[in-house]
């Protein structure tokens, strides 16, 4: 009763101000808990994460492993995936609602799955699959037992990610409008108010952090009257949100800006596609975050965000202020069961904007494609690079190391996102045959973050995409992996072991390609978290003598292959 009266109370007073968001209509109470513990969430849907949206619950298992899943509806069973990071191990099920829901991090499949399963990866010859199923191979009733919990993937601890997706569209919708049984009379905490000026670009400005304090009916600034030095201002939140009994800080369901009572813009976390997660970095003050500061969830539209989170109802959240009047701002921000909190304050243009300064580099814009062309490096971004407007600088330095066969490239700045890569070229500044060629990757850092990809050859120039800014350079590695045994020997007697463990180290930390075989035969080996590689002894291995041959890839093209006798 007293969520309804909350969730009534709440909606009476935004729909006197007029409304951003219309309710939207879920099947309710189709869904069960995929757990047979209480739903208590440790992650939930729309959460901000580093690039991308969290796209489901995080249900927590008690921080244990190997709690039963069940399947959260009737359906079949249509997609497993397997894989180092991510999910890990999942399972897909499609239900005749058009609905699919998703099971992440899982240990182990039921028993006939996963002996499917097994005899897949051995006719494909490869761990890391992601096979479709016939729709009868597998049917499913509600609460039918699928798998065992984990903590497989891309996890830091036990426990179950769960979503549900639009089966015609594959659009994560949120969990929390289908009725799953969750307790919660919690309003959001809104922690953080920051101010833009909106004449700027959002990469080329600092934000104006608003001093907020608590009251019994919400939240206030401390200023009474913010005053302005430039006309065209916007803002951004931080907020959190949890549910009764819990004391973790999740992401919130949506916030509305209103400016004089009249509605502004507004974002929902009701669905959100993984063709768009990454579209996450438009959403928030990614310079902010990059250099160590919070997360800053803005109330406007960047005009390089395609398929946002925002609906618009007057403009794309910059405020006109120069008018030199008060303008009170309310800032609604809600969770998905209606409990609501309030933000208000109010602005005022005083001043004439001081004069700016113009930033190194050229100009980029959103939704052009544009690039740079020096004598041995060019670079060139699409249209759906950058989310904003900014000044690119470039600067070119000599090399510091050997096996550095260019210059090294400074490109903009780490704290500039991007949606899609931009292409990158450099001449090296030695002469390659094509042997060296093949070796030679592209690599890029910023800071004590690396990444490298390999090269296309054109004309002389290397050439390679990236989605993020920073300093590039070619690298001729010709060091091929190291494979390292763990608690392994050669002419080991193996019979009272369970498994055998590999690590793969590389120069550049940038290996592609692992492959096993036992006495000539493709063998699986698991590669969970992208760590070790491990194969459990099963029926391909019996008692005798064996001969287990490891062979390595990395980015560059160089092998490394070893051999190792043992025994049962």
């Amino acid at each position: 009763m007293r969520l309804l009266l909350l969730s009534f109370f709440v909606c009476a007073a935004v729909t006197g101000h007029g409304q951003v968001f219309a309710p939207e209509n879920y099947p309710r109470a189709y869904f069960r808990n995929p757990l047979d513990i209480p739903i208590s969430l440790a992650g939930n849907f729309g959460e901000l994460r580093p690039n991308h949206y969290h796209m489901g619950f995080d249900l927590k298992t008690n921080r244990r492993e190997n709690l039963p899943v069940y399947a959260a509806a009737d359906g079949y069973i249509a997609k497993i995936k397997i894989e180092p990071a991510g999910f890990g191990r999942a399972i897909y099920i499609n239900h005749p609602n058009g609905f699919t829901t998703v099971y992440g991090h899982l240990n182990a499949f039921m028993p006939a799955l996963d002996a499917w399963l097994k005899e897949q990866q051995y006719q494909q010859q490869t761990w890391r699959i992601f096979p479709d199923l016939p729709a009868g191979l597998f049917p499913v009733k509600k609460g039918d037992f699928i798998a065992f919990s984990g903590n497989t993937g891309g996890s830091q601890g036990p426990h179950v990610h769960f979503e549900i997706r639009k089966t015609a569209d594959d659009i994560n919708r949120n969990p929390m409008l289908f009725g799953l049984t969750l307790a919660d009379d919690t309003r959001p905490t809104i922690s953080r108010l920051a101010l833009y000026n909106r004449i700027l670009s959002i990469y080329e400005q600092s934000p104006r952090m608003i001093p907020i304090k608590k009251t019994p009916t919400g939240y206030t600034s401390i200023i009474p009257v913010i005053t302005v030095g430039s006309p065209k201002i916007s803002f951004a939140i931080s907020a959190s949100d949890t549910h009764s009994g819990s004391t973790n800080q999740n992401g919130i369901f949506e916030a509305d800006l209103f400016d004089n009572d009249q509605p502004v813009i507004g974002f929902q976390m009701d669905k959100i596609g993984y063709d768009n997660t990454r579209s996450l970095n438009a959403h928030i003050d990614y310079k902010t975050k990059a250099n160590g500061g919070p997360w800053l969830q803005q109330l406007f539209e960047l005009p390089g965000y395609q398929n946002s989170i925002y609906k618009r109802v007057s403009g794309d959240g910059a405020i006109d202020i120069g008018d030199g009047a008060i303008h009170n701002i309310k800032i609604y921000v809600k969770d998905g069961y209606g409990n609501t909190s309030v933000l208000l304050t109010k602005v005022k243009f005083e001043g004439i904007p001081a004069a700016l300064a113009v930033p190194a580099g050229k100009m980029f814009y959103p939704l052009m494609i544009d690039g740079v062309e020096n004598t041995d490096c060019e670079f060139y971004l699409r249209e759906r690079s950058l989310y904003d407007s900014v000044h690119i600088g470039y600067k070119r330095m000599a090399a510091a190391a050997p096996e550095i066969v260019s210059a090294v490239h400074s490109i903009g700045a780490a704290y500039i996102p991007l949606q899609d890569s931009m292409i990158v070229r450099i001449r090296p500044l030695v002469s390659l045959d094509a042997g060296k060629r093949s070796h030679t990757v592209m690599q890029r850092f910023a800071g004590t973050k690396k990444d490298v990809q390999k090269c296309e050859w054109q004309k002389g120039w290397a050439i390679a995409k990236f989605r993020d800014m920073g300093s590039f350079q070619l690298v001729l590695d010709e060091t091929p992996p190291g494979i390292v045994p763990v608690g392994f020997k050669e002419g080991a007697d193996m019979s009272k072991a369970q498994r055998i463990v590999f690590i793969v180290k590389d120069n550049l930390d940038a290996f592609r390609n692992f492959r096993a075989e036992l006495d000539g035969k493709w063998l699986r080996f698991t590669n969970d978290k992208g760590r070790s590689f491990i194969y459990i002894f099963d029926e391909k291995c019996g008692p005798g003598s064996h001969t287990l041959k490891i062979s390595v890839e990395d980015e560059a093209g160089n092998t490394a292959v070893k051999d190792f006798t043992f025994s049962r």
